[in-house]
């Protein structure tokens, strides 16, 4: 049952650049797949989640991790009758930006960036479909549904302030309206992202060996999970009783995302998609006193997981690989592929070559920034 207030794929404000569309798939399926056929979702398996690519098999990388948020933001939007096609078209995208080296490298690029307008993942998301993939004979981009493009750009929100000029330039082309809140299935896949990301940091935070099951049972949610799992199963395997419990933690989440927004939606009295975008403030979010458990264990895992010295040693050597390449490529643009060289031959000024190496240096994965920093420099990190 598809709710009043859903994304209707029979009403969407079109593609900038008009397609016949498909006979057989909706315009969010056919998005979807325009994602994950694209060079920039292929990338994301060799890119950081918290640990550098490298550094484990079983550890999240960017790709797994949006195929984890996907999941979990269908379930949720399948629950509250919205258009699970357009959710996880979303939710797939939403980290499509994101640099090598995952936050690290963000945060390098951005400080390398800031005299020439910055860096943001989210606005580096909307540049790579509207622009940077280069597949199609008709259009640059994936020429994605208006409502699909609105709800990378504002997933996390209305975008206010100052828009980063990734998103700023496509608006003035194609207005995503960046002032309103975006849809509810944009919404359910940045809710999404966090219940995925908590409850996988925890697992892989507990496979490195940061901390024990015994630090986190100390935290809300967690304790009352393995409490269960050891009433309902006592003398159970380690691996299982972890397993065990961290589900129920995940169980918890997203259910208490589907009963809060249900409640929500409910009281805002929207009838339409439109009145979800007028409407001024969020209608998928977690109940008041959940965040404040969720809090509590985000707070932990910062300083237990995100700030952990192994974790800050890696982050401290990955960086160096980010701000040598940037200033290398600046006075070196011949050490471009060639592909790179024949846009650059056409750029005006400093400004927007600094935004076209930020472009290829983001574009990569890990493994090509370590390899290319230790074919250019002549050093090996010893990862």
């Amino acid at each position: 049952m598809i709710a009043a207030f859903a994304s209707d794929p029979g009403r969407v404000r079109g593609r900038r650049v008009s397609e016949e569309e498909s006979a057989f798939r909706s315009c969010f399926q056919r998005d979807r797949d325009r994602i994950i056929h694209s060079s920039a979702f292929r990338r994301l398996k060799h890119k950081t989640q918290v640990f550098v690519e490298h550094e484990g098999d079983y550890f999240r990388t960017r790709l797994t991790h949006s195929i984890e948020v996907a999941q979990v933001a269908r379930t949720i939007a399948g629950a509250l009758g919205l258009n699970q096609e357009l959710t996880e078209a979303v939710a797939l995208a939403h980290d499509l930006g994101h640099t090598p080296f995952g936050h690290t490298g963000e945060d390098a690029l951005h400080d390398l960036m800031a005299p020439y307008g910055g860096f943001d993942h989210n606005a580096q998301a909307v540049k790579i479909v509207t622009s940077l993939e280069r597949h199609y004979a008709e259009f640059d981009g994936l020429n994605l549904t208006w409502e699909c493009l609105e709800g990378i750009a504002k997933h996390n929100g209305p975008v206010l302030g100052d828009i980063p000029y990734a998103l700023a330039d496509y608006n003035t082309l194609h207005d995503l309206e960046l002032h309103t809140h975006a849809s509810a299935e944009a919404q359910v896949a940045a809710l999404a992202d966090d219940v995925a990301y908590n409850n996988h940091d925890l697992q892989d935070g507990l496979r490195a060996g940061l901390f024990s099951e015994k630090d986190i049972e100390e935290l809300p949610v967690i304790g009352e999970a393995f409490a269960e799992v050891d009433k309902a199963y006592p003398g159970l395997s380690q691996n299982r009783r972890k397993h065990e419990g961290l589900r129920r933690v995940f169980g918890v989440m997203v259910a208490d995302v589907i009963k809060t927004s249900s409640d929500l939606l409910a009281e805002c009295g929207a009838k339409s998609v439109e009145d979800i975008r007028a409407y001024g403030a969020p209608v998928i979010a977690f109940s008041d006193g959940f965040q404040a458990d969720l809090n509590v264990i985000r707070k932990f895992l910062f300083s237990q997981m995100y700030r952990a010295p192994s974790v800050m040693e890696k982050r401290a050597q990955v960086t160096k690989v980010v701000e040598q390449l940037f200033p290398l490529f600046m006075e070196r643009t011949d050490l471009l592929p060639l592909t790179w060289q024949e846009d650059i031959k056409q750029i005006p000024d400093e400004t927007t070559l600094a935004r076209k190496v930020s472009d290829y240096i983001a574009g990569m994965t890990d493994r090509y920034a370590l390899t290319e920093y230790e074919r250019l420099m002549g050093e090996k990190l010893p990862l």
